[in-house]
């Protein structure tokens, strides 16, 4: 049973500027894993805490640390969920959380499928 769904798109130029103007809010966004990555993958990652976020009812108090874009065995995205973000999903029973990540012409996408 689906629990819930998000889809985000960041436009990765905007966010560059963004990067650019704040530079505390890349440690603020991203896991020490994550905050080396390329611009595009920062993109795509903050796109999907962005639709996690929405698949999980986009409840107030959500951490962005308590979320991580990480690689299953196999090279495809995933996540790690600690925290705020794990309770909220075992609040929804969500025990599966499907991921898709792209990036390409300057933009940046994520879908996500929360699953009971």
């Amino acid at each position: 049973m689906i629990v819930g769904i998000g889809i985000d798109v960041v436009d990765v130029g905007r966010f560059a500027e963004t990067l650019e103007r704040t530079p505390a809010l890349r440690t603020r966004l991203f896991t020490a894993a994550e905050v080396a990555l390329p611009l595009a993958s920062l993109a795509a990652r903050f796109a999907a805490k962005e639709a996690l976020a929405k698949a999980l009812g986009a409840p107030a108090g959500l951490q962005w640390h308590d979320c991580e874009v990480a690689k299953d065995t196999e090279g495809r995205p995933t996540f790690e969920l600690r925290g705020t973000v794990k309770a909220r999903a075992v609040a929804l029973r969500a025990h599966t959380i499907h991921l898709s990540l792209s990036h390409d012409a300057g933009i940046a996408s994520a879908m996500v499928v929360a699953e009971a």
